[in-house]
C-alpha cells in the first residue's frame, strides 16, 4: 500500500503544468535526437544538461526533463535503422535486421509503428520493474558501510564494459583516467590541494557538467569538423505508406513484446551491461524460440517487436541500480547521475526516504512520457523521418551554441569555457582510439566517494587493509566484480562479433 501511496504522490507532482510541458519537451527533443545517426540517449541527455540548469529547474523538474529525453532518445533511434538501415545508436543496430527489409517492403510505417508499439510494451513493464525493485535494493543497500561500498564502486568499474565490450584493457585505463581527474582538487582530510597546479579555479575540482557536456557535446561537433560530412542520408525514398499495423500483427508480435520485455529489464539491472546487450539477447532469444520457417533477417515483424522492446526495457532496468545504489546501470544513467549530484542530491539508500518527492515524481513521470511517446511517435512518425534530413552542418552549430551558451550560464566562468574545450578535444581523441567516454565520466563522478569510503573503511579498523573482505557481502561484491571483468574477456569478442555479423549475415548492410 505504501508503494501506491507514494506513486499517487509522485503523480500529483508529475501532473503539474510545468512538468508535463517538461515531458513533452523532452520526448520531443529526445526522439529526434535519437533519429539523428550518431548522437544518441547519451549524447541528447548531455546537450540539454546546459538548457535544464539555464532554466533554472529544480531536480524533480530537471529530471523530468532530461529521463524524457532518454526514453524519447530510445524510441527514436528505430527511425534511421528502419528507413535508413543506420542505427541511430548501438542498442537500434538490430532493429536494422528486419526493420529495414520491412521498409523496402513497403511496410516502412508498420515497421515504424510497431517499434513504438514495442518500446512502449519495454518501457512500460521495466517501469513497472523499477518500482517493485528499487525498494528492495534500498533494504539490502542499508546493510552496506564503507567497505561494502568501496566494493560496490569497484564492481561499477569493473563491470562497465560489459559482455558487449570491446576493449576491457581501454575501459580501464579510462576509468583509471577518470579516477585521476576525481583527485584534482583540495583534499577533503588533509586540505593539501592535488594537481592544481597552483590554479585556484581547481580548489573545488572539475564540474562534472562541464566534463560531461565538453566530453559527448562538444567531441561530436569536433568529429563532425574532421569529417566534414555534407549532410545525412536521405530516407525519403522509402514509402512510409500505412501508418498503423493491423491487429494480426500486434496480436502475432505481443507474445515477443513481453518475453523480450522482461528480458531486456535483467539485462538493464546490470550494472555495465545496457541496453546493446538486452536488445542482442532478445532478438538472439526470439530468434531461436520462434523462427520456426526462417523469416527473421527478410522483415518477420517479431524480428522488430524483440530488440525494440528489450532495449527499451533495458533503459528502465538501468535506472533502478543508479537509483537505489547510486551505480550507474549505463552511459546515460551515469550522466543522470552527475545530474543528481551536481543538484546536492545523493542517489542511494537514503535517496527514497530523504529526496521520495524526486523518486516517485520521476517514477510517475515516466508513465506519463512513455504514454505521451506512444501518441506521439505513430502520428508524428512523417515529421520525424523529416528530420533525417536536417543537415549535419546545420546541426552541429547550434549543439556548439547550446553548450558553450549553457555552460556559461550556469556557472559566468569562461575558465570553465576553456576546460569544456579541453575535454571536448580529449573526447575527440579518445574517440578516435575507440577509448570508451563513460568510465572517464563514472571516475570522476564516484571518484571521491570512492576515496573517502576506502579511507574510512581502513581507519575504522586501524589499518587493517582486509577489512575490504570482512564481510560476506563485500566477498560477494569483490566475485561479482572480478566475474563480471573476466567474463567479457572471455566471451565478450564473441558477442560483438555476433552483433555485427548477425547484420552481415542477414542482409541489414544497405546496398
Amino acid at each position: 500500500m505504501d508503494t501506491i501511496s507514494n506513486l499517487a504522490d509522485g503523480f500529483v507532482i508529475a501532473l503539474t503544468w510545468q512538468n508535463l510541458l517538461l515531458a513533452f519537451l523532452g520526448c520531443f527533443l529526445g526522439t529526434i535526437m535519437g533519429a539523428l545517426p550518431g548522437l544518441g540517449p547519451s549524447n541528447g541527455v548531455a546537450i540539454l544538461i546546459p538548457l535544464a540548469f539555464t532554466l533554472g529547474l529544480g531536480a524533480t523538474p530537471s529530471l523530468i526533463l532530461l529521463t524524457s529525453v532518454y526514453y524519447g532518445a530510445m524510441y527514436g533511434g528505430r527511425i534511421s535503422s528502419i528507413l535508413l538501415n543506420i542505427p541511430g545508436d548501438e542498442p537500434a543496430m538490430m532493429t536494422c535486421l528486419d526493420g529495414h527489409p520491412m521498409a523496402k517492403k513497403g511496410l516502412a510505417g508498420e515497421a515504424l509503428s510497431l517499434s513504438g508499439v514495442a518500446s512502449f510494451v519495454g518501457a512500460f513493464i521495466a517501469t513497472w520493474g523499477l518500482i517493485l525493485l528499487a525498494p528492495q535494493l534500498v533494504k539490502i543497500a542499508l546493510l552496506f558501510g564503507p567497505a561494502e561500498y568501496f566494493a560496490l564502486f569497484a564492481l561499477a568499474f569493473m563491470t562497465l564494459g560489459g559482455v558487449s565490450s570491446t576493449n576491457q584493457a581501454k575501459s580501464a585505463f579510462a576509468a583509471a583516467l577518470g579516477l585521476g581527474l576525481a583527485m584534482i582538487g583540495v583534499d577533503t582530510q588533509t586540505g593539501v590541494p592535488r594537481f592544481t597546479f597552483g590554479e585556484v579555479h581547481l580548489y573545488d575540482g572539475l564540474d562534472f557538467l562541464v566534463a560531461i557536456v565538453g566530453l559527448f557535446a562538444l567531441s561530436e561537433v569536433f568529429i563532425f569538423l574532421e569529417n566534414r560530412h555534407g549532410g545525412n542520408a536521405d530516407g525519403s525514398k522509402l514509402k512510409i505508406g500505412k501508418l498503423y499495423p493491423p491487429l494480426s500483427m500486434i496480436r502475432q508480435t505481443a507474445p515477443t513484446m513481453l518475453r523480450t520485455s522482461f528480458l531486456g529489464f535483467l539485462a538493464g539491472v546490470l550494472p555495465g551491461a545496457g541496453a546493446s546487450l538486452g536488445s542482442f539477447i532478445s532478438y538472439s532469444m526470439e530468434k531461436k524460440l520462434v523462427d520456426k520457417e526462417g523469416t527473421f533477417g527478410t522483415g518477420d515483424p517479431r524480428g522488430v517487436a524483440a530488440p525494440e522492446a528489450g532495449n527499451n526495457a533495458a533503459a528502465g532496468g538501468a535506472l533502478v541500480p543508479m537509483l537505489a545504489l547510486g551505480v550507474p546501470g549505463s552511459g546515460t544513467t551515469a550522466v543522470l547521475l552527475a545530474v543528481l549530484l551536481s543538484l546536492n542530491i545523493t542517489p542511494g539508500p537514503l535517496l527514497f526516504t530523504q529526496n521520495p518527492d524526486v523518486v516517485w515524481g520521476l517514477i510517475a513521470a515516466l508513465f506519463i512520457a512513455n504514454f505521451m511517446l506512444l501518441a506521439m511517435n505513430i502520428p508524428m512518425v512523417g515529421l520525424f523521418t523529416r528530420v533525417l534530413m536536417v543537415p549535419s552542418r546545420i546541426l552541429m552549430p547550434v549543439v556548439a551554441m547550446v553548450s558553450f551558451v549553457g555552460i556559461y550560464g550556469i556557472s559566468g566562468s569562461t575558465f570553465d569555457l576553456l576546460v569544456m574545450i579541453g575535454f571536448g578535444v580529449m573526447g575527440w581523441v579518445l574517440r578516435k582510439l575507440d577509448v570508451p567516454l563513460v568510465p572517464i565520466i563514472l571516475g570522476t563522478l564516484l571518484g571521491n566517494s570512492m576515496e573517502n569510503n576506502l579511507r574510512r573503511a581502513v581507519t575504522i579498523d586501524n589499518g587493517n587493509w582486509l577489512t575490504l573482505v570482512d564481510s560476506p557481502l563485500s566477498i560477494t561484491l569483490w566475485a561479482i566484480a572480478i566475474i563480471g571483468f573476466v567474463l567479457p574477456l572471455i566471451v565478450g569478442a564473441r558477442v560483438k562479433a555476433g552483433m555485427h555479423a548477425r547484420r552481415d549475415e542477414e542482409g541489414a548492410i544497405s546496398d
